[in-house]
């Protein structure tokens, strides 16, 4: 039988391969630019997976190409800008998937915040807003500062803005009038205090906490990934609390099947929701929940896409190394022309891997983001904390090589 897969994330698609081939399945991709997955497709052989090119962007384009298949038995969608379209052909094609209105609400950050709220599992509600100045000011009155600013369907860190203050409040509507929005602008208050992840998996209601992941953000107002580390070595009465909330709050979202990203903040009063991402983590996550519990947890989502019980919601999971990974960033604007300190990578602990999320000859304008990222250093570790000093180590020695160079400093000019 053949499995689709409605575009995906960036890195994943071999441990998927491997998953529905081991279930005995084929899978195929569709997509719109194949160039996203280059890195991985340079490590299948060809005969592995099926590719068809389509535009995934049009939706009756792709129920007439799913169509064409004629031993079809799921669809999987994995990253958030074709999840509602992935559960809407699901449905058009009576196979097994998600709940298309829990879909639609999952990608709405404001109708989720304000869904917690309801249910007494958030402090504040979102607020609908537009760019202008004065519906800016009304909003820091009804909120507060510090606030935050964003795209209520944003992805990748794009159209968020921290807000401190008048003078920023001002700044960030003059550039979300500038920005076009994959949904509505709303604002919120800002909950100060660490940031993670919650990685779980659902399955008819129920789920499991597979385990926590940490996040390091730039420095503010920024608010731009940089790094992770998994697994987070919680106490076990803190870790079985946050399973408990966690299970509530997907429970109060009316998710009820597939894996789940979820970021919060560990605040003074308690864990409050980012988003909640009906998805199995982006970047390296998936990569990170693989080796960390030692199994390919992508078998999961092979067996929910054919409506099959997942084994991984009961199985033990084993005990594989900690992992931890760095972004890292295009420094300035420019043309990629590689990268140096990549060939010390086999000299340092940890098991250094490097997984390019770009190559040379990619021009770079959007820095304070995840589109300035052009690659991933990973690490293990015999902790989450001990594979992060290593893959901070790793990532120290890693510059993109950007073309122009900057300009040369003048001849007479002081280096400090």
């Amino acid at each position: 039988m053949t499995i689709a897969l409605l575009e995906a994330l960036t890195f994943g698609l071999g441990r998927l391969v491997d998953a529905a081939s081991q279930a005995g399945h084929r899978l195929c991709l569709l997509t719109s630019d194949r160039s996203i997955y280059a890195h991985e497709l340079r490590r299948l052989r060809p005969d592995r997976l099926d590719v068809l090119d389509v535009d995934t962007g049009d939706v009756s384009a792709c129920e007439t190409a799913l169509r064409r298949i004629p031993d079809l038995a799921g669809i999987i969608s994995s990253t958030d800008t074709w999840a509602l379209p992935g559960a809407e052909l699901a449905a058009r094609l009576g196979l097994p998937g998600p709940d298309i209105d829990t879909v639609r609400t999952l990608r709405d950050k404001g109708a989720v915040r304000a869904l917690l709220h309801r249910r007494g599992l958030s402090r504040a509600t979102a607020i609908p807003t537009a760019p202008t100045l004065a519906e800016a000011e009304r909003v820091a009155t009804a909120i507060g500062f510090p606030l935050v600013l964003k795209d209520s369907a944003g992805t990748s860190s794009r159209a968020v803005w921290l807000i401190r203050d008048e003078h920023e409040l001002g700044r960030a509507v003059r550039e979300a009038q500038q920005t076009t929005l994959n949904g509505h602008l709303i604002a919120e208050p800002f909950f100060a205090g660490p940031v993670y992840s919650a990685e779980t998996l659902t399955w008819q209601g129920r789920t499991r906490l597979l385990g926590v992941l940490s996040r390091q953000l730039s420095p503010e107002p920024l608010r731009r990934e940089e790094a992770a580390s998994f697994p987070v070595a919680f106490p076990p009465d803190e870790r079985a609390a946050l399973e408990r909330w966690i299970t509530r709050v997907l429970a109060a979202a009316g998710y009820r099947q597939g894996f789940a990203h979820t970021e919060f903040v560990l605040t003074t009063q308690g864990p409050e929701v980012v988003e909640i991402n009906g998805r199995i983590g982006g970047a390296l996550v998936g990569e990170a929940l693989c080796r960390s519990l030692d199994t390919n947890v992508y078998t999961a989502m092979i067996s929910m896409a054919l409506g099959e019980h997942p084994t991984l919601l009961d199985d033990h999971l084993g005990s594989g190394p900690a992992v931890a990974f760095v972004l890292i960033y295009a420094p300035r604007p420019g043309t990629l022309t590689g990268w140096s300190g990549l060939d010390r990578l086999s000299t340092l602990p940890g098991n250094p891997e490097w997984f390019p999320t770009s190559t040379p000859g990619d021009r770079f304008e959007h820095l304070s983001d995840q589109r300035g990222c052009t690659g991933i250093v990973l690490t293990e570790g015999p902790t989450a904390e001990l594979a992060m000093h290593r893959a901070l180590s790793a990532a120290g020695g890693i510059t993109p090589v950007i073309h122009p160079a900057p300009a040369q400093l003048p001849a007479t000019a002081a280096v400090p």
